[in-house]
């Protein structure tokens, strides 16, 4: 085995350095010179893209239309929606002034405190206020709207603990804002976006997900209501994979922002907001990944087929790649991307261990004897199993072997997930419980206070009150008063 994968801390000695340990050498990502931040190397970027272009795609499907707003917003907009500014007051970077100049010796720069801006510019956390600032200049009436469009950026979130992927002071997203005439459209949305983002989790990225409404505690700052998908990861905490926000008229209010009706009267329009971000590559990692390294869906993966070839001399290499050729054809012609990799300062084993590590779903090797029987090995990463199959028409064996992986960890995943979430009646036994992770469901009362004391004393939070399953109303575990239906608990990223 590599080096590499020698030094890869197992999951169950340390599960949190198992992580870290695998986002840095399957080259994902790594610290950079600004505190809290992170560099996202290409083979990281590019299962990046690839999640971009899925969402970019469903989203253009729907309606909605890219855009772009300033990075910088003015203090003054922050201070409009109270419950907005509360909720991102500590963790804003501000911009106090314009300009450098040169220090007194001449060796360096310091700030010219003769640029001071009039207003503190704050980087952006998200968007709400920029864009409901500029959607006040292209709504007058009914005809305007709705207005449906999806930014692609980057935020900052000034976090003093930083995770790779899971929480950065820095991270790239998307943001959808839409305005509306009435408060069915805007919630439809809200709804529509949240299915986009349940869909995407479970058919491109192989996670099961809960759909659910937040409660009022977990509620994103400025929000009516706060919708989400959870997931699992395999250490039994969860993570928040996307969020779908209500927004009411609170934005519109904060900003002025009124249509005349149908009904040739004056009224605030209606909004939502909605993202996901660069945290979706950290649950990637966590839901599927293994000893060994990565395992990545194969409509994720940068590319879902490696060709290594095994040869003793360099005419047999020229052979073999030849073949190779033949067969990368005949994928690329099925919409599958390979990598020949003919590189001769590397080794076949070395080779295995490094596209094992770095999660490719399918490997083909080939050497002398199977040139001359016509045969190739073929490795699946999910399972670690290989066989020797007939090269003519591997095409559709491989075809078929992606589409079988990418069900297959979907199932795995699911199939822990249905072993680790179990229901919960008392509050002793949810002590106890929470301890195990996983998932819990259980009834609350509904109150906040309830909620923070469960927080406090067990740092459990309620991931959502889950828009399916059982509503069957019962009585709070901890107050004994009544509850609707049961509630999802979890410890979380």
């Amino acid at each position: 085995m590599a080096k590499e994968l020698k030094e890869l801390t197992p999951r169950s000695e340390n599960y949190s350095q198992w992580y870290n340990d695998l986002v840095v050498k399957a080259d994902l990502a790594e610290s950079s010179a600004v505190r809290g931040c992170m560099v996202i190397k290409p083979y990281g970027y590019a299962i990046w893209e690839k999640m971009q272009r899925e969402l970019d795609r469903m989203f253009k499907e729907t309606g909605h239309q890219n855009a772009y707003f300033p990075l910088f917003i003015p203090k003054s907009f922050l201070s409009r929606e109270a419950e907005h500014v509360e909720g991102f007051a500590k963790e804003c970077a501000v911009v106090t002034h314009y300009r450098l100049k040169t220090n007194a010796e001449g060796n360096g720069v310091v700030v010219d405190p003769e640029a001071k801006l009039e207003e503190e510019l704050i980087v952006r956390p998200t968007s709400e206020t920029i864009i409901w600032n500029t959607y006040k200049n292209w709504i007058q009436s009914y005809r305007d709207l709705p207005i449906l469009c999806n930014q692609w950026a980057n935020v900052v979130r000034w976090e003093m603990r930083t995770r790779l992927f899971l929480r950065t002071a820095e991270f790239l997203w998307q943001e959808g804002h839409t305005a509306h005439a009435t408060a069915e459209e805007a919630l439809a949305e809200a709804n529509k976006m949240l299915n986009v983002y349940a869909d995407f989790a479970e058919n491109f990225m192989a996670i099961p997900v809960v759909k659910g409404i937040k409660s009022a505690n977990e509620r994103f700052a400025g929000a009516v209501e706060t919708f989400c998908i959870e997931a699992l990861m395999q250490d039994g905490k969860a993570l928040q994979a996307g969020t779908s926000h209500f927004l009411g008229q609170n934005f519109a209010k904060a900003f002025d922002v009124k249509f005349i009706t149908k009904e040739n009267k004056q009224d605030y329009v209606w909004a939502t907001s909605w993202g996901v971000s660069t945290r979706l590559m950290g649950a990637l990692i966590m839901t599927h990944s293994d000893d060994n390294g990565l395992v990545l869906p194969p409509k994720l993966a940068p590319f879902q087929v490696v060709f290594v070839p095994i040869y003793k001399n360099e005419e047999q290499l020229k052979a073999i790649v030849v073949k190779a050729e033949q067969i990368a054809a005949a994928l690329k012609a099925k919409g599958i991307s390979i990598k020949i990799d003919d590189n001769d300062t590397k080794k076949p084993g070395w080779k295995f261990a490094e596209y094992e590590l770095k999660g490719v779903p399918v490997r083909l090797a080939m050497g002398g004897r199977d040139l001359e029987n016509g045969t190739i090995e073929v490795f699946r990463r999910d399972t670690l199993q290989k066989e020797t199959l007939p090269v003519e028409g591997i095409e559709e064996q491989i075809a078929q072997l992606l589409e079988d992986i990418q069900k297959n960890i979907f199932k795995k995943a699911y199939d822990y997930r249905a072993s680790v979430t179990r229901e919960v009646d008392t509050y002793e036994e949810f002590k106890v419980e929470i301890e195990k992770g996983g998932f819990l469901l259980c009834h609350w009362d509904g109150t906040p206070e309830t909620e923070e004391k469960i927080k406090e004393e067990t740092k459990a939070t309620i991931r959502c009150i889950p828009l399916d399953g059982d509503k069957t109303p019962g009585k709070c575990m901890v107050t004994g008063k009544p509850s609707k239906q049961r509630v999802l608990f979890a410890r979380a990223y």
